[in-house]
């Protein structure tokens, strides 16, 4: 099947990929374009996996406010180097996951940060709630490892699908743009405000 520009343009909208990856990718899959998003997406992880270890020292620190001025969001995501920073790529990249943040409230950037505390909490929710509803002992554990990988996907920014496209992962969306501009890149730490939480109620007379 003859890859036509106008296939390649579509693609290169959709992902973010470089021209010759988006027309390569269509070139093996006949110009199936769900097909060649995948192979894309698969190339980013790749990538992003190999330049995991590498220095992040560079980056932006950027404010989302949302609903009104009821949400707010400061959020830093790192990179290596300022010129990757100042890239159109990078900054619509730091937008669009404070704007995920806003949307989904995740509690923590990787699963790493959940503390033993919160899994073991978790954990014997789960299992309680298995053996309340009379579910054999056998597949007790298979149950609750499952639960356990919902909430990751709940509350993890990285694991959670991403708002604008719930077909990839928060990571995913990283990961391509790793791919894209050639750098590590990671979510450095972020906050999350939403109007009166966490204020007692106000016993004051007047």
């Amino acid at each position: 099947m003859q890859i036509t520009a106008q296939m390649v343009k579509e693609l290169r909208e959709s992902t973010g990929a470089p021209m010759m990856d988006c027309k390569q990718a269509l070139a093996e899959v006949d110009g199936d374009q769900e097909k060649a998003v995948e192979i894309l997406r698969k190339k980013g992880l790749s990538a992003a996996a190999k330049k995991a270890g590498r220095a992040t020292a560079e980056g932006l620190v950027t404010s989302y406010i949302h609903a009104g001025g009821r949400i707010g969001v400061l959020l830093e995501i790192n990179c290596e180097t300022d010129f990757v920073a100042r890239t159109d790529d990078f900054k619509e990249l730091v937008k669009d996951v404070a704007m995920h943040i806003a949307a989904a409230d995740p509690r923590y950037v990787r699963r790493e940060e959940v503390t033993d505390e919160m899994l073991e909490a978790e954990r014997k929710i789960y299992r309680e709630q298995a053996i309340e509803s009379g579910k054999p002992e056998k597949v007790i554990d298979r149950i609750v490892d499952g639960k356990m990988e919902k909430f990751f996907s709940e509350t993890v920014l990285t694991e959670q699908a991403f708002v604008k496209d719930p077909d990839q992962s928060v990571g995913d969306l990283i990961a391509a743009k790793v791919g894209k501009l050639g750098e590590n890149i990671r979510v450095g730490r972020f906050a999350r405000f939403k109007l009166g939480e966490g204020q007692a109620a106000d016993g004051g007379s007047d």
